[in-house]
């Protein structure tokens, strides 16, 4: 008699998805995906790229590579938004509320995701791998945001 199947856990079941989400990404130095779940159920989903209508960095090269910027800085310079921006930007175009919810994130969140992880009222931000940016991570826990590693 063979014994109960075992299923994954939801974190592993969600960082799993991120994953997969992160393969649409058109980023030639990262591919970062991020999903939106709030009860077990996913809201939003969003990878990081160009803007919709405008040409990919895969197609047309990376300003950050040309410019010897590191990873973390000057985010300014760079045509793509970020996996956790685009699923923000996402549930807001669709009218889905995301307050109270939990974004599970490819890669640690910049200060930039972070600032907006707070205000969209998102309680915990999961994440796989670091990113060279400690001041979102300490943003993150002083605004009461639990930041996990998993």
């Amino acid at each position: 008699m063979e014994g109960k199947k075992k299923r994954i856990g939801w974190n592993k079941y969600f960082m799993d998805i991120a994953f997969l989400v992160a393969k649409r990404s058109t980023c030639k130095r990262r591919a970062v995906g991020a999903i939106i779940v709030k009860e077990k159920r996913i809201l939003a989903t969003g990878y990081n790229g160009a803007p919709n209508k405008m040409e990919h960095c895969i197609d047309i090269g990376c300003i950050r590579e040309e410019l010897n910027i590191p990873s973390g800085q000057r985010h300014e310079l760079c045509r793509g938004i970020h996996a956790e921006q685009n699923a923000i930007i996402q549930a807001a175009c669709y009218g889905v509320s995301i307050r109270g919810g939990e974004i599970f994130c490819t890669n640690q969140p910049c200060f930039i995701c972070a600032k907006m992880i707070i205000n969209a009222k998102i309680k915990a931000a999961y994440y796989k791998e670091d990113y060279a940016d400690n001041e979102a991570a300490s943003m993150l826990k002083k605004s009461g945001v639990k930041l996990i590693k998993v």
